[in-house]
């Protein structure tokens, strides 16, 4: 049975989950090429895209086990494959790819921050990335919370933590400004402050993936109530991971309503906390009968979505 396989986070369940993504990205492929006329460039971008999809699934995969975000099991990684390839139509795109892929490293050294080694680096490292991608969409800098904290649950709020995500988050800035007064391109400079932002929900209310992210954060608030009711009564590593992981969790979705210019593709940025969420919710059924109805439910609903979407 499926919650069987999942039980356990094992190399076998990576590379099994991984398969399965390849076979729904082999039906995207097939409805592309269907509606397109087959060439070798796209083929390769097809390749190269895929490629991006895995580095992805490694990088989440590792901050998950890593930081033990999860009991010793592959249920988030399971909800994020099942995600990633409901949202396949609007996120297989490389800009998109490649600011979740810089995304995430940033995650991971929020994440990591639970560990008391070299805070002060993991800190630099992540307004280092979160500058990288501020860089590339103005937009992120609404994560810039999200540093300070995991810098208030997992350590102290002292004049170096405070200071170095800044110096780290200026790094790429002042780089990237040289380069623009270098070529006279300063307008483009101070165009990053100026983020597009709009509270104009038309995109959602008048398409379908309003029913997809109802769904999902009905799901993931009936998790949160009840995970939270047992983990906050505890004060250890996991609680504090777990407010973070709620707190990043509303700024996801703060940034995904105040994007202007909404396609669907801006939903990438919940799915690693919801994935998670989902996972820690799952864990709270004994029944493994219950598991796995839920489990293949997921499934079938996610092919459902991917059809209509």
């Amino acid at each position: 049975m499926l919650a069987n396989f999942l039980n356990k986070s094992k190399p076998i369940n990576f590379i099994g989950l991984t398969v399965f993504f390849f076979l729904g990205y082999l039906s995207y492929l097939f409805r592309l090429f269907s509606s397109k006329e087959f060439s070798f460039n796209t083929l390769l971008e097809s390749i190269l895209l895929l490629a991006l999809f895995i580095v992805i699934f490694f990088i989440f995969n590792f901050i998950m086990v890593k930081n033990r975000l999860t009991f010793d099991n592959s249920y988030a990684f399971f909800f994020f494959i099942l995600l990633t390839f409901c949202m396949l139509p609007v996120i297989a795109n490389y800009k998109v790819l490649i600011l979740f892929v810089i995304y995430l490293l940033f995650v991971r050294k929020i994440y990591s921050l639970r560990s008391v080694n070299k805070v002060l680096e993991k800190l630099f490292d992540a307004g280092l990335w979160l500058g990288i991608l501020f860089i590339l969409d103005s937009r992120t800098l609404i994560f810039v919370p999200l540093i300070y904290a995991a810098i208030y649950i997992h350590h102290k709020i002292t004049i170096h933590t405070t200071l170095v995500p800044v110096v780290g988050f200026a790094t790429p800035l002042f780089i990237y400004f040289t380069y623009n007064f270098w070529y006279d391109k300063t307008e483009e400079f101070t165009n990053l402050f100026e983020p597009n932002f709009s509270l104009n929900f038309d995109f959602y209310t008048n398409s379908k993936y309003l029913l997809l992210i109802t769904i999902l954060l009905v799901l993931s608030f009936v998790s949160l109530i009840f995970k939270s009711l047992k983990t906050l009564t505890i004060n250890n590593t996991f609680r504090r991971n777990w407010v973070l992981l709620i707190i990043h969790t509303l700024i996801a979705i703060i940034y995904l309503f105040f994007v202007a210019d909404k396609n669907g593709s801006e939903t990438i940025y919940i799915l690693f906390t919801i994935a998670i969420i989902l996972a820690n919710g799952i864990e709270m059924i004994t029944k493994k009968l219950f598991k796995n109805i839920a489990l293949y439910l997921m499934i079938f609903c996610a092919i459902g979505f991917y059809i209509i979407l």
